[in-house]
């Protein structure tokens, strides 16, 4: 390919829409383009990167005798009922009726469709396990699309589903799925972490998220580096703290009310009564499918919604309402406690805050609160569970060693469905003995956009990207410095067409530009090496040898240009296969 012909229009100044340096660069590196918010063309060198990924992919999934299928995205609003997620997906979901007044949407994922698929095809145990993949687009109505591709309306997505007789059938082909990932992203030439997760809408009984490190990820990790343990905060655990104890013979404080004046918040209480945020717990008042419930934490702390969800069971979890709150405490927001509470609502503790003694809490009344409270005798809970975010110096729930933080981008996750939609569905297979048992399932999926940008955010610097020779979209730059110069003109279209008879994706700088702007764009696009046809070594028969990665330079014979950039090539790509 020439440069001439390259439909790449790069940029010199950083676009003002850009957030990030993955959406930056793909701009300025003429790899995308935006439509509207939230959805980008694609010009042919992010085409390319898309592909190689897509490639690695399917050769990873067909690894793993999975088999590639193409479902439709338009997909019918009947089978969504059936699973009860029409009403549950919410204003993420794109949808449309057609010229009949029937309900569509556009498909944000597939478990539905492919499910319905297998349930008219598959009626006995000699048909599974089967694992069916595709690579398709999907859509999702962001409310607020941000950081280019990373977080996209409209994004491509490998989405893989297993069938099988039982659990155990299921382990091995999530095993199988998950060193199939492993492989994926080592060849990508990412540095990822597997860390447990929430399913989320999804659902299901066990899942994990592949995550690159990224100081721009949107998810906050945590992560043992004794262990190995590794979990998105929304999962996370921490070592639970020894048992307080609760003898009531104990000599206390004694509980008692006291003054706080327009004192609402952590901050306000523990500087006015001069005690640290640890020794405060807040009562935080929550909707639980339409039911007030309080949920107690430490005043340092941070209450995690998805483990109160988890822990009450319910769908539907939201923060009560000033006056619910006033109502159900008989107090404005910011005095509600524990202490009575549990006449009037549920109560769910964190196991750490009922460890605390003599503790401040909200007095149910306005501009008060009751200093010296104490767990099992002056306030109990329904339940005591873990419902906080765990952070970066937390104990690790496995070993106990300290956790460290990280944020990442998700690229890729794992869930163990179970029975969830063929149940839903009425997806059942006849066994040996012609009795029906429900196909237990799995789901599978990798942003394959997504994980183009975080390519990008662990691979560049401050010139331009830094492809991995296994995705860029083209492994080798010949440059010419000077087109005027018919000797390095002729030289630089030898070691093109020697380089294209070898089978490397190569690509020839034939434009009529300063070096200055070859190199800029070349560093910006970043092909991985870079061969340069200049006056200074031209003369000893030699051309320069360059890797973007490390900025190496060597000196070679133009005869042995082609043979040597080949290996280096092959070796850049063993270098990331997983062995």
């Amino acid at each position: 390919m020439r440069m001439s012909q390259i439909f790449a229009p790069t940029l010199r100044e950083v676009p003002s829409e850009a957030d990030i340096p993955s959406h930056q660069l793909m701009l300025r590196a003429g790899m995308i383009r935006k439509a509207v918010s939230g959805v980008y063309s694609y010009l042919h060198l992010g085409c390319r990167v898309v592909r190689k990924i897509e490639e690695i992919v399917r050769e990873e999934m067909d690894r793993q005798g999975a088999q590639e299928v193409l479902m439709p995205a338009i997909q019918s609003a009947d089978i969504w009922r059936e699973t009860g997620r029409w009403d549950d997906y919410g204003n993420e979901m794109f949808r449309l009726k057609d010229r009949h007044g029937r309900e569509m949407c556009l498909g944000p994922t597939h478990e539905e469709i492919v499910t319905v698929t297998v349930r008219d095809e598959i009626r006995s145990y000699r048909q599974l396990p089967k694992i069916l993949y595709q690579i398709q687009t999907k859509y999702r109505d962001e409310i607020r699309p941000r950081f280019g591709v990373m977080r996209s309306r409209e994004f491509i997505m490998k989405d893989a589903y297993s069938f099988d007789r039982d659990n155990e059938g299921l382990d091995s082909n999530y095993s199988r799925m998950y060193e199939a990932y492993c492989r994926v992203f080592s060849r990508c030439g990412v540095d990822y972490r597997v860390v447990e997760a929430d399913a989320g809408a999804i659902g299901g009984s066990q899942n994990h998220e592949f995550m690159v490190v990224s100081e721009v990820g949107e998810d906050a990790l945590v992560f043992c580096d004794a262990c190995g343990y590794g979990a998105n905060v929304e999962r996370a655990e921490s070592a639970r703290p020894p048992e307080r104890d609760h003898d009531t013979d104990k000599v206390r404080t004694g509980i008692r009310k006291v003054s706080t004046p327009g004192m609402r918040t952590v901050e306000e209480v523990t500087s006015y009564l001069q005690v640290g945020p640890s020794k405060l717990l807040k009562t935080l008042l929550y909707m639980a499918d339409g039911e007030p419930v309080a949920a107690v934490i430490r005043g340092d702390r941070d209450l995690n919604e998805a483990k109160l969800k988890r822990t009450l069971g319910v769908r539907e979890l939201e923060l009560a309402s000033p006056e619910i709150i006033e109502r159900v405490s008989g107090a404005p927001v910011g005095f509600t406690g524990p202490v009575g509470l549990r006449e009037q609502v549920k109560i769910v503790a964190d196991w750490e805050a009922v460890v605390v003694e003599d503790a401040v809490v909200g007095a149910n009344a306005a501009d008060a609160h009751l200093a010296g409270a104490n767990y099992g005798v002056d306030y109990s809970a329904d339940i005591i569970a873990d419902i906080r975010n765990v952070v970066a110096g937390d104990a690790c729930p496995r070993c106990g060693a300290e956790l460290r933080g990280a944020r990442g981008v998700e690229v890729g996750h794992l869930f163990k469905l179970g029975t969830k939609y063929s149940s839903a569905l009425g997806v059942n297979y006849l066994d040996e003995g012609g009795v029906d048992n429900p196909v237990v399932m799995g789901c599978y999926g990798i942003g394959i956009t997504r994980t183009a940008a975080a390519i990008i955010e662990a691979h560049h610097d401050d010139d331009g990207i830094i492809w991995p020779m296994s995705v860029a979209p083209y492994q080798v730059l010949v440059m010419p410095l000077n087109t005027s110069e018919n000797l390095q003109v002729e030289v630089a279209e030898r070691i093109y067409s020697e380089l294209g008879g070898y089978g490397v994706e190569v690509v020839i700088d034939d434009r009529d530009e300063r070096p200055g702007v070859k190199f800029k764009d070349a560093d910006l696009i970043g092909f991985p090496i870079r061969v340069i046809v200049g006056p200074k070594h031209l003369g000893d028969g030699e051309v320069e040898v360059s890797m973007r990665s490390d900025g190496g330079v060597e000196l070679v014979e133009i005869d042995n240009v082609a043979a040597h950039v080949t290996k280096m090539v092959d070796r850049e790509l063993s270098a990331l296969m997983p062995h």
